[in-house]
Parts: C-alpha cells; sequence; structure tokens
C-alpha cells in the first residue's frame, strides 16, 4: 500500500511507548511502512473471517424465515408430523444454542493480538508532533504554500507518488494544532486556512468542522494583529452558530477594539500606514538563529556567491596525492567546488556495494544524532540537530577500514587519531543548522576526552542522492555543495596555525524529497604533519 513518508507520519495510530524520534530516519519509516502492510493483510483476514461468520449466520436465518413462514401458516398441521415436532425440540435446544455460540465468537482475535504486538513499534505523539514541525520547516525553508504541500505536488517528487500523496482537511486541521500547541500563529493560520478552502471545495470530514476551524482561525490571527480578519471570521462562525459563547464574547472584544484603533488612527496621521505595515509583515516569528534567511535562501540555490572570474578558477582533475602509490596509475577524479575556503569533491570515491554495506551495518544502531554540549562538553540531542547517526569503527568491517585507509591515502592525513566513521540518516525534514565542526576558543573541554586534539579537516561521504533539498551549505561565503551518490567533500577546520577557520560554518539543509545518507570522518590533530596540508590549504 502505497503511503507517503510524511502522511504516514501524521495518520499512523500512537501509543504510550517511549520516544524514538522515527521521523529522524527514512531508514528507520521504511520498516514501519512493512509493519503497516503487514497489519493491514491481518485487518483483510479478520474482515473475511467476520464475512465467513455474517454469512453462516445469514444463510441459518433465510432457511429459518422460509420454514417458520410455511409452519406459522398451519401450526396444528405443521406440528401434526412427527418429525416436524422432533426438529422444532431439536433447533430451540441445540441449534439456537449453537448460533449463539457462532454470533458470540470474536473473530477479531488474531487480529487484536497482531495490533497490539506491533504497536509497541509504533511512533507516538511526540513523533507525530516532530513530524508535523518537520512538514512546517520545509514549507518555509523551500517557501512552499500549504496547497501546494496538501496536493502532495513538491518540487523532485514523481507524479506517481503525487498522487497518492494528499492531505485531507484533518490532515491539515492536525498540522494547525501542531501549531497553535507551539503558540505559532502564523503556521496555524497557514493550516486553518487550507483546511477551511478543502471544506469549502466540499471534502468532508467526521472529525472537525467549520465552526471549529474558524474558531481557530479569529484567535490565531487576532495574535498576530490582524483585528479586521479576526472580527471577519467570527462574524462567519457567528452566522453558522450564533450559540457560540467564545465567539459572541470576542466579536464585542474585536469590535470594541477595531473602534478604538481607528479612533487613534484618525488623531494620529501616520498611524494607519504604520498598522498596515505591521500587517504586512506578518510572519513568522523571531528565532534564535541569526542567519536564518541566509541558511534558507542557500538551501534553495538562491543567493550563491560566485563570480564568474572566481568560477573560472575552479577546475576538475586527476588526482595523485603527490604520486601517491595507490594512485599513481588509477588516479580519482577531484573537482574544485569552492575557492576561499578551498572546498574539493572526489567523485567515484566508494562503489554500491562498499555504501550499501556501509548502510547496512549502521542501520541496526541509528540513534538519535547529539552533539556536543558547549558549556559541559557531554553529548546531548539538539532540535537544530534532526537526523539519526552510528558509529563504525575500523576493526567492525573491512570494508570500515578499507575506507579510512582511502582517506588516509587521499588526503595525506593521519586517520589512526580520527573519529570513527559517522553514518547518518536523515529522514522527514531531516537537517543539521548551521554549526561548525571544529571546537572553538569558548569551548575548550569539546575534544578533551578524545586526547586527540581538534578537528583539523572533515571528509563528508554523500552515499545517496536525494530528489529535492538537503545540500550542504556554507553560511559565512554563501557556498553550496549538492548531494551526488558516491562523491565525498573534504575541507579543513583549521588554519596551519591551529587557528579555527570560521568561514567554514556549515549546514545540513532539510532534505525536501527522498533520502540521505552521508557518512563523515573528522580527522583530529595530533599524529599530522602541517606541511602534508600544504597542497590543498590555500595561502592565507
Amino acid at each position: 500500500m502505497a503511503v507517503c513518508w510524511w502522511l504516514l507520519m501524521l495518520c499512523l495510530l500512537t501509543s504510550s511507548s517511549a520516544h524514538n524520534d522515527f521521523f529522524t530516519s527514512i531508514g528507520q519509516m521504511t520498516d514501519l511502512l512493512f509493519t503497516e502492510k503487514d497489519l493491514v493483510t491481518s485487518l483483510k483476514d479478520y474482515i473475511r473471517a467476520e464475512e465467513n461468520k455474517l454469512e453462516q449466520i445469514k444463510r441459518w436465518a433465510d432457511k429459518l424465515d422460509v420454514l417458520s413462514a410455511a409452519a406459522t401458516q398451519d401450526p396444528e398441521g405443521f406440528l401434526g408430523h412427527p418429525v416436524n415436532a422432533f426438529k422444532l425440540m431439536k433447533r430451540l435446544n441445540t441449534e439456537w444454542g449453537e448460533l449463539e455460540s457462532l454470533v458470540l465468537t470474536d473473530m477479531s482475535d488474531v487480529f487484536i493480538s497482531n495490533l497490539t504486538i506491533q504497536r509497541q513499534h509504533f511512533p507516538n505523539d511526540d513523533d507525530q508532533t516532530g513530524a508535523a514541525k518537520a512538514l512546517m520547516r520545509l514549507q518555509d525553508t523551500y517557501q512552499l504554500d500549504t496547497n501546494t504541500i496538501s496536493t502532495g505536488d513538491l518540487p523532485g517528487s514523481s507524479s506517481a507518488a503525487s498522487q497518492q500523496t494528499a492531505l485531507t482537511v484533518d490532515d491539515c486541521y492536525d498540522l494547525g494544532k501542531v501549531a497553535y500547541s507551539e503558540a505559532d500563529y502564523y503556521h496555524t493560520e497557514l493550516w486553518m486556512v487550507q483546511a477551511l478552502k478543502q471544506l469549502d471545495q466540499g471534502e468532508t470530514s467526521s472529525t472537525v468542522d467549520t465552526v471549529t476551524i474558524l474558531d481557530y482561525l479569529s484567535y490565531s490571527v487576532y495574535q498576530q494583529g490582524d483585528l479586521e480578519r479576526a472580527l471577519e471570521f467570527t462574524k462567519r462562525l457567528l452566522e453558522l452558530d450564533a450559540t457560540h459563547q467564545r465567539a459572541n464574547g470576542n466579536l464585542k472584544y474585536f469590535e470594541y477594539q477595531l473602534a478604538k484603533q481607528k479612533k487613534v488612527e484618525k488623531r494620529e496621521e501616520g498611524e494607519a500606514a504604520e498598522g498596515r505595515q505591521r500587517r504586512e509583515t506578518r510572519g513568522r516569528p523571531d528565532d534564535y538563529l541569526p542567519e536564518r534567511r541566509k541558511y534558507e535562501q542557500l538551501c534553495r540555490g538562491e543567493g550563491i556567491r560566485m563570480t564568474p572570474r572566481r568560477q573560472s578558477r575552479l577546475f576538475c582533475r586527476y588526482y595523485d596525492n603527490s604520486r601517491h602509490p595507490r594512485y599513481v596509475i588509477g588516479p580519482v577524479k577531484q573537482e574544485d567546488e569552492w575557492d576561499s575556503p578551498r572546498i574539493v569533491r572526489y567523485h567515484d570515491i566508494v562503489s554500491d556495494k562498499e555504501m550499501e554495506k556501509i548502510k547496512e551495518l549502521a542501520k541496526p544502531r541509528l540513534r538519535r544524532a547529539t552533539i556536543s554540549n558547549p558549556v559541559t562538553g557531554v553529548l546531548e540531542t539538539a532540535h537544530y540537530r534532526i537526523s539519526k547517526s552510528a558509529w563504525l569503527g575500523a576493526y567492525e568491517h573491512p570494508v570500515v577500514d578499507e575506507i579510512n585507509q582511502r582517506i588516509q591515502d587521499i588526503t595525506g592525513l593521519d586517520v589512526t587519531t580520527a573519529e570513527d566513521l559517522q553514518v547518518a540518516n536523515y529522514g522527514v525534514g531531516g537537517q543539521y543548522e548551521p554549526h561548525f565542526d571544529f571546537g572553538r576558543k569558548d569551548e575548550p573541554d569539546a575534544f578533551e576526552e578524545l586526547g586527540t586534539g581538534n578537528r583539523i579537516a572533515t571528509w563528508l561521504l554523500y552515499m545517496s542522492d536525494v530528489q529535492a533539498g538537503g545540500a550542504t551549505v556554507f553560511t559565512d561565503v554563501r557556498a553550496a555543495v549538492w548531494p551526488r551518490k558516491g562523491t565525498a567533500v573534504f575541507w579543513y577546520n583549521l588554519y596551519p596555525s591551529g587557528e579555527g577557520d570560521y568561514r567554514t560554518r556549515h549546514a545540513a539543509c532539510p532534505v525536501l524529497v527522498g533520502n540521505k545518507w552521508v557518512s563523515n570522518k573528522w580527522i583530529h590533530e595530533r599524529g599530522q604533519e602541517f606541511r602534508r596540508r600544504c597542497s590543498l590549504q590555500e595561502t592565507d
């Protein structure tokens, strides 16, 4: 059964099981699809059993209907026959009891048992809320209107998939409620308007009505300072339900506030213009990330700063790392992605078979990705890093060891002091907001427990193509690198002096459509000879 990746999270039953962050990993959400498929098969088996049961009861009732109709026309004559008298006694004493047992037989036992077993693996309320927030994050980052999302016609999605991924009135309403619960009245308005639009177009709902949606809408636009629209929604609500207590109270309040506002506007010139400007700038509330707009522009492929002159200095080449024995005969394909800081991409650096093995090893161990707390140094989850990751040591499989060796041979950097290979899978709206890979001066304990110094360089391997979204963007220099399966990008995080290069601040953009797999190798200072990095590090 085809189910959209994000609609699944909005529609699945919830349970009281521990929070699993399902929506952060497409790999684990795939398991949910097959779980649901098994449940549908079990449900159909239950329906067939109930239909067979009802068919037996119907046949019995039809037979008795014909018999009793004939018998009641001449009761004495009918019972005068000894066989009829015997069969009446038998039916009433035995067969009606058997029928009662059949009617009382619970055909749902197998299905309920299967559902109970599977329910422990279901997403819970937090997962559903997280998926809803992810959908709104995609909406903002890629500037998608609610109708585009509701119809499922997303950039990069196939037409076949889009035909089966529409949001219902109930889905839109639920998204609005999630935003409302977070006091996010901007998104509350957007999704309640979409729900109202679909109701007005004739779509039906068994759980929500126009009055309820208008109630949410009037309050959400009021909270954003638009008294006139709040009043309009309230009046429309009262046309449908004149006895609505809250709406009647709001009507008087909104009318009073609007009259008061108009008096002030008449007295003070320019007040009206200011008020209009306030309404025109209604939108997403300010958040903790000062570079949010720049980050989202880059994710959309906008605002990239690369002049034609600089572009002309970027080349592709065959690279053998100063005639390294492994690459003299078969050099690797190297492409300049950015000039300052220098970011290079290596093509066809791993095989499909190797990537599948890495994913296979990582899947059972995928956990919500963590960050190092800048104050305590403790690893913890963060709302701005939404993915699942696993760590693979070189000793765990020859493929991991071979990839580590390949990184060392190509970069010329010693990986024996590097961190294990981190494998990450980005699910619904999966992202990692702007950050530095290296520990900064205000984070003296960032990698102290490793005892290997700071992160000198980053190797980022893309293990899947992504239909839409998922770019790696560098917000300080306005650069963007797009995922390409089997390629790896590499950059230095530190200057030769050991100082951090703040131009390497980067982010993983939300995945709009598709499944993003990457693996990271963070190479540390200890064990490196700085002269060996000159071949890649630009002169500063």
